[in-house]
Parts: C-alpha cells; sequence; structure tokens
C-alpha cells in the first residue's frame, strides 16, 4: 500500500509526523509521502505557516533517514492556486484548488454549503454554473501553474453537491467545464487522485471525483492513484478497497502505487 495525500499537526491535521509513519508500520504500508498544505496568507488557519513549513521540512527529512530501512518517506506539499512557489525541496506536488478570487476575497469552495451559496449570489448572479465554470477553469491549470505530479479532488466544488442540491451534475455547462479541464491537465504528467477524505470525514459517500468524470479521465488515457487525504493517523489508505473498485468499474484497468520524485 502506498499514500502520498496526508496532513499533520504542522497545518490542519492531528498528529506528528511521527506518529503518522508509526501508524503506517503497523498498518504495513510499504510508502508514504507527507503532503502539507502550502501557506496562503489569507487563510492561516489551515495552512502551514513559513514557520511551520520550515520544521515540516525538517522533521520529514529527518524522519526519512531515522526509518530509512523500515519504509520510505517522501516530503511532498499541497500547493494551493494561490500560494506562492515553494522554497523547498519537495519530492513530489500536489496541485489543488481551495478558493475562488472575487474581487478583494478568496472564497472557500469546500467550507461549507452556505458559503458557495452567498459566493453565487454576491458574486456569479445568481448563476452557480458560472461560479462552477470559473473553479473549473483554474482546476484546469493547475497542472501547468505547480508542476504537479498529482492533481488533488478534481471537483471539490462537489463537496456538499452529492444530493445534487446545489445544481445537476449532468448540466450541459458542467460536463463541458470539467471536461475542458480535464483535456488541459491531460497535456501534463500528473495524475488524478481518487480522493477518499470527505468521506472518512463524514461529509460524502463517495470518493473524489465522482463516477462520470473518472469515466472521462479513463476514456480520455488520463492515470489515477488512491489517496485517502488523511488528517488523523487513523484515515491512512482509508475506503481503498472501495475506491479500487469504484476505478475499476470506471474502466481503469491499472491504478499508479508511485510517483515520480522531482530531482
Amino acid at each position: 500500500m502506498t499514500d502520498f495525500h496526508i496532513h499533520t499537526a504542522f497545518c490542519d491535521g492531528k498528529n506528528t509526523p511521527e506518529e503518522i509513519v508509526n501508524a503506517a508500520l503497523l498498518m504495513g504500508i510499504d510508502e508514504i509521502g507527507f503532503s502539507g498544505h502550502s501557506y496562503v496568507k489569507f487563510d492561516p488557519d489551515y495552512s502551514m505557516s513559513p514557520e511551520n513549513t520550515e520544521k515540516y521540512f525538517c522533521e520529514i527529512s529527518a524522519l526519512k533517514e531515522k526509518y530509512s530501512n523500515r519504509i520510505k518517506i517522501l516530503c511532498g506539499i499541497e500547493q494551493d492556486y494561490y500560494s506562492e512557489a515553494p522554497e523547498y525541496n519537495y519530492d513530489y506536488f500536489i496541485g489543488s484548488v481551495h478558493y475562488l478570487k472575487c474581487g478583494n476575497e478568496y472564497v472557500s469552495v469546500d467550507l461549507d454549503k452556505q458559503t458557495l451559496v452567498r459566493a453565487t449570489q454576491k458574486y456569479f448572479g445568481g448563476d452557480i454554473y458560472s461560479l462552477i465554470e470559473e473553479y473549473y477553469s483554474l482546476v484546469g491549470d493547475i497542472a501547468e501553474k505547480t508542476k504537479c505530479n498529482i492533481v488533488g479532488h478534481f471537483d471539490l466544488v462537489e463537496k456538499f453537491n452529492e444530493d445534487g442540491v446545489l445544481f445537476d451534475r449532468n448540466n450541459k455547462r458542467y460536463t463541458e467545464a470539467y471536461k475542458r479541464a480535464i483535456d488541459k491537465i491531460l497535456k501534463s504528467e500528473a495524475v488524478f487522485e481518487i480522493n477518499t477524505g470527505a468521506i472518512s470525514r463524514g461529509y460524502r459517500s463517495q470518493p473524489y471525483p465522482y463516477k462520470e468524470i473518472l469515466k472521462y479521465i479513463c476514456e480520455s488515457g488520463g492515470k489515477v492513484i488512491l489517496s485517502s487525504d488523511s488528517h488523523s493517523a487513523d484515515t491512512l489508505c482509508f475506503g481503498f478497497n472501495t475506491a479500487e473498485n469504484i476505478a475499476k468499474l470506471c474502466g481503469f484497468k491499472n491504478i499508479e502505487k508511485h510517483i515520480q520524485i522531482h530531482y
């Protein structure tokens, strides 16, 4: 087993990196990658501060050496679209869009349903599909902007829409928006994660991205990798059997188990 989307107490996770390493060893995981949230100055509560970023990089580097004969450890970062360029030599990058820039405000797409409704009314004339088109236009640029190995939770804008209360995921404007984003990302070497994090935290019953998107990624020649987006030691590799079955149902014959390190 491998898992490359893991958060620690250096950002919004619960456990120290070493606690997570020890949990991974108990589970028999072969390789893990830490991916702390990159610093965004307008939302310091969830991201790593510049000071914590330095501590994070140094601690993961030390753990690599300490546990080198027991487990392979990588030091990555989840690079937000609106973060500044990384200062450290990370092994890999997860590229993610968590916000929309609306005027002078950065609107979180995964905070709560009310925030999306308010932003739709205030900035998009009540047209939720305009908001969605803006979201996927940023996602489509994420590989070029961050040089990421992995595209994080591709359809995060779906977090509070599993019941279809916010929008119809079969609407033509929605499907065309995500297909444009996928087509742009596929010009890079980035793989798409099948992310089970919202399931482990009780927001969804299905991983990101939803099945129709996965089918389009598969049909278009894209690759996928499983990730837990874990924020605690007890959710490493969470729901991977279910995620793997979904991937197979969507047409994938193979699931990536490793990533190309940035050296």
